[in-house]
């Protein structure tokens, strides 16, 4: 049996990134700064208007399991593509990026492959209009279990909780990890997909996972307060490991008690895409590693920053070099 040190589940999606301005915005009706959830025909559209398209393998877990592969680790990735060109083109791109995208395109389907068209202006804002397509259909039978029971840490995206079909997926994931001897964790992924299922993350959190990763408008969500320590306190109630993401005010990170605050550097962004995700593949590489917490955040905050430097969602520098050249890993 293979064995993978980070095993993600979310929803497969071609990221279409644009740099444009915000009089194109207005043009199409996009608003600045979310994540919104568009048809196929508004998609389509959407798509038709971008010009100079930079075209990459995306999704939010998906973009962190590349980045926690660049930096060397085993890892596969669980979710759903249709044989068609862009489903061709992601389960290609994966695998160029070492990654086992371990389910084959499916055949004769009439939902295309998900695209999230994200449109970057100036400032290093991003708007992104994101069409779900095959991917929402994401079930355990989806999932193996001998990728699942094999995985040192299991990675869940929130997005999927918007299905029945992918709660029941990741109940069932989580426990064939942790059957197998690892832990498994979540993106909570958006304020408003907590909004929607507010007692399934509760409950998944509680019963099924071993860290929970969330910036603090998602933490807050999950309790319907506006006070962050509030969050933090009561997430770690439930929850072994509580890592909450605060921009420019860096990183807190709890576990069993002990409370670490970790500062990040400021950098001014050139295209926020990413950010998250890839601060999670430095906090989980460090994670596996068995490195202490103010380490792993800090190898989270290096990620990050370095992804919001450039156009695009994943690195671009070795990040293992930077790791060693702030004494993080040994020479």
């Amino acid at each position: 049996m293979k064995h993978y040190e980070l095993v993600g589940i979310g929803n497969a999606v071609v990221d279409v990134i644009s740099q444009i301005d915000d009089g194109f915005l207005d043009k199409m009706g996009i608003e600045k700064g979310i994540m919104q959830l568009v048809e196929q025909e508004r998609a389509e559209l959407l798509y038709g208007a971008m010009n100079q398209r930079t075209q990459t393998p995306g999704g939010s877990v998906a973009n962190t399991i590349a980045g926690a592969g660049a930096l060397g680790m085993q890892t596969a990735f669980i979710g759903r593509v249709r044989d068609d060109s862009l489903g061709q083109f992601y389960a290609a791109a994966m695998a160029d990026h070492g990654i086992d995208f371990v389910n084959p395109p499916v055949a004769e389907h009439e939902t295309p492959t998900s695209r999230s068209m994200i449109f970057v202006t100036p400032d290093g804002e991003r708007s992104m209009n994101t069409y779900l397509g095959i991917s929402t259909g994401l079930t355990y039978d989806d999932v193996p279990e001998a990728v699942a029971g094999a995985a040192k840490l299991m990675f869940l995206e929130g997005y999927l909780f918007d299905h029945a079909a992918g709660k029941a997926a990741f109940r069932q994931a989580a426990k064939d990890s942790r059957a197998g001897g690892g832990k498994a964790g979540i993106a909570i992924s958006d304020p408003f997909c907590v909004e929607r299922h507010r007692a399934d993350f509760l409950n998944l959190i509680e019963h099924d996972l071993d860290f929970v990763i969330g910036n603090e408008a998602e933490l807050r969500s999950l309790f319907e307060t506006e006070d962050v320590e509030e969050a933090l306190a009561r997430t770690a109630e439930i929850c072994p490991i509580v890592v909450c993401t605060r921009s420019a005010e860096g990183v807190t990170v709890l576990r069993e008690g002990d409370r670490v605050d970790v500062p990040v550097t400021p950098v001014t962004p050139v295209d926020a895409t990413g950010a998250g995700d890839q601060f999670a593949a430095g906090f989980l590489f460090g994670l596996s590693r068995g490195r202490d917490l103010e380490t792993c955040a800090r190898m989270g905050n290096l990620c990050a920053g370095e992804v919001i430097s450039h156009i695009g969602p994943r690195p671009q520098r070795d990040m293992t070099e930077v790791f060693r050249a702030e004494g993080l890993l040994e020479a």
